[in-house]
């Protein structure tokens, strides 16, 4: 169309007029460029994704746009928290502090960098006694979460002079992986770079370790940090300050109820695209089978059918799934708070001015609640003990509750002991506090968020492009009380089999999914050498690599080497997908190295054979280019791993430890070593 505009003006400027027939297929092309425009147009407004859309009666809709500045001026507030989170720990960090700031005559917003112009944090100067926290998580390989992306690609490319901005951070990290906590470092040290002014030091919580136990330690020196630059106090005591206001409804149209959306009312019913975080898609579960041929443990092949979803996968990336909490615990919950758990009811956000209206979609039932939007397996963080201790009849189970929830050693270590090495969620601690009786609707406002499980897709979306293939682990354990804990989605995972009865007309169960994107990919050229190190379920997106190596060398293709190093307890017992990899390796597509740990009486594991093979190692990361990936566990086997490759590089590679070290970066730089791991 754009040539064809251009071939129309130059014929304007060389004929002195033009004929009837000339004007007319004039108009037509212009015609035809705008019905095109607008056909795209149209195209790209149908396919937004979807924001969550209460419904509850007097909720108001927020017109500041994206100003923060604008909502900090009209509401009267001078600090505004903001937050980088994965799994909702960064949201949660900085809600506890915009609440707090009450006391230091601080009023506060809780902000998602995503949905403002960060560049207005120049503008933070115009109001008075403003602060800007930043409670950011890091994950995968140093990066930032992805509601962060933008304003850390703003703090990395642009010069903005922030002089006059107050500000502190907070990292949320985890010590076992090689990045820890670096995107909170590079924003402490960047914001002040461009002239702003630290008012409490950076904070590191280690995630591996107690996360809750390092916020808290560092809460107590940013408040103070915070009253002697600003030359204000504290406003009295730390009473508890309720956010939402409940309702119950007796009287609503029960088709403006949420049943477990995630955002958008009937997006599980009345499914459309594109489909995300906001909006899963029911994926029909084809294949769910044991691949664990023996022993007590399970771990499950699960095929999720996406055909006609348009949805799209490349070879490496993530499925994540949304699960539901057990109904056992959820009745159990109910009997504890004495309710009927069918009531309907809408949690109201008391600061008119705030943006989340609601703690999730609302209106709903307490047991839509419990079950689809809170967690209630996770170990409750002290701010909540702290909550609860306020509902306890009993005095000595009063106390108790308000030692774990205090910064002293004695209760820092009874938090530690009772909660997390007992391992007590808020089903736990009710039961064993009898006396203890908060109401619901404080529950449902203390308790975060029920997150989705995110799973290391195990297929190649080039031989499976309309299914999508994970692998898991069902976890089940006894915890030190004699409490039997389950995992909230591979257990629910566990129980949804694919109707395999021919003659019977039953459904296939559906999950609601959504693909995450990943870095974690193939060389682009399928001649580079590739070693993968992947023991049990770290084997899962390297089946996905083999396939598509198989199905280029099938197709004619030069392939590289592809050495696969694959570790389990027993041949007889845990070795999955033993039958696809011994094929693979007959018809050439792999080299295959497996270790078993219980076979002999000295373990071995992947890391022993990885060590034996310096050479071949060198040769493939060294001497051809090659890539290296791994997954799995992050605190023992990748770091391993890590120490192996360096010693190799300097060892083979004749090089001093720097340039080792240098060399390694370089990798890791060009993505030719990568990992996915978890703790």
């Amino acid at each position: 169309m754009e040539v064809e505009a251009d071939i129309g003006a130059e014929s304007m400027k060389d004929e002195s007029f033009f004929g009837p027939l000339d004007i007319l297929l004039i108009t037509a092309l212009l015609g035809i460029a705008a019905w095109w425009f607008m056909k795209d147009k149209k195209k790209d407004s149908a396919y937004k994704s979807y924001t969550i859309q209460p419904t509850a009666l007097g909720s108001t809709t927020d017109t500041s746009g994206n100003s923060f500045i604008k909502k900090l001026k009209t509401s009267g507030r001078s600090l505004v928290a903001f937050y980088g989170r994965q799994t909702g720990t960064g949201e949660e960090f900085a809600g506890r502090l915009a609440k707090e700031g009450v006391r230091y005559q601080m009023k506060g917003m809780v902000a998602d960098p995503e949905e403002y112009d960060m560049g207005e944090l120049v503008n933070m100067k115009e109001i008075p006694n403003s602060l800007a926290v930043f409670c950011l998580a890091t994950y995968g390989e140093g990066d930032p979460t992805d509601n962060a992306m933008d304003f850390y690609e703003w703090l990395q490319n642009g010069s903005a002079d922030l002089t006059g901005l107050n500000y502190a951070v907070f990292g949320l990290g985890n010590k076992t992986y090689e990045h820890y906590n670096a995107v909170g470092i590079y924003v402490d040290q960047r914001l002040e770079e461009l002239g702003a002014t630290r008012v409490c030091e950076l904070g590191l919580g280690d995630d591996d370790a107690n996360i809750e136990d390092d916020f808290i330690t560092w809460k107590d020196k940013f408040w103070p940090s915070v009253c002697e630059s600003f030359g204000i106090e504290t406003m009295g005591e730390d009473v508890s300050i309720r956010q939402y206001q409940l309702v119950e409804h007796t009287e609503i149209n029960t088709d403006r109820v949420y049943t477990g959306e995630v955002a958008r009312l009937h997006s599980l019913k009345n499914q459309r695209p594109p489909f995300d975080v906001k909006n899963p898609y029911l994926a029909p579960i084809s294949v769910n089978r044991e691949l664990h041929k023996a022993g007590n443990r399970s771990c499950m092949h699960i095929e999720f059918n996406i055909e006609g979803s348009r949805m799209r996968y490349d070879t490496g990336d993530h499925c994540a799934v949304y699960a539901k909490n057990d109904d056992e615990n959820v009745e159990k919950l109910g009997k504890l708070l004495g309710v009927n758990l069918d009531t309907l009811f809408t949690l109201t956000n008391t600061d008119e001015d705030s943006s989340k209206k609601h703690p999730f979609p609302c209106p709903t039932s307490y047991r839509t609640a419990l079950t689809y939007y809170l967690d209630i397996t996770s170990n409750p963080r002290t701010h909540i003990l702290k909550e609860l201790s306020e509902y306890c009849s009993n005095p000595e189970e009063q106390v108790k509750l308000k030692s774990m929830a205090s910064t002293s050693p004695e209760g820092k270590q009874l938090y530690n002991s009772w909660i997390i090495q007992d391992n007590r969620n808020i089903l736990h601690i009710l039961e064993d506090m009898p006396s203890c009786k908060p109401p619901i609707d404080h529950i449902c406002e203390l308790l975060p968020r029920l997150q989705c499980r995110y799973y290391s897709i195990s297929s190649s979306s080039k031989l499976h492009p309309t299914t999508v293939h994970i692998t898991a682990v069902r976890v089940e354990y006894k915890t030190p009380t004699g409490r039997l804990n389950k995992g909230v989605a591979t257990c629910w995972l566990a129980d949804k089999k694919p109707n395999t009865q021919p003659d019977t007309d039953l459904p296939s169960p559906v999950v609601p999914i959504f693909i995450r994107k990943s870095q974690f990919k193939l060389p682009t050229r399928p001649q580079t050498p590739i070693i993968m190190i992947g023991p049990g379920t770290g084997l899962a997106p390297f089946r996905g690599f083999i396939q598509e190596r198989d199905l280029y060398r099938k197709e004619g293709k030069p392939v590289g080497e592809t050495i696969l190093y694959f570790g389990c307890r027993k041949k007889s017992e845990d070795y999955i997908y033993q039958e696809e990899l011994e094929e693979y390796v007959a018809n050439g597509t792999l080299k295959l190295y497996v270790a078993f740990s219980r076979e002999q009486e000295q373990k071995q594991y992947v890391t022993h054979l990885l060590e034996k093979n310096k050479d071949e190692l060198w040769n493939v990361i060294g001497e051809n280019n090659g890539h290296l990936y791994v997954c799995g566990d992050a605190k023992n086997m990748a770091r391993d791993v890590h120490n192996i490759v360096a010693n190799v590089i300097k060892e083979k590679g004749n090089m001093e430890e720097a340039q080792a070290n240098t060399y390694l970066k370089k990798m890791e730089a060009q993505k030719r070593y990568s990992a996915d791991v978890w703790s």
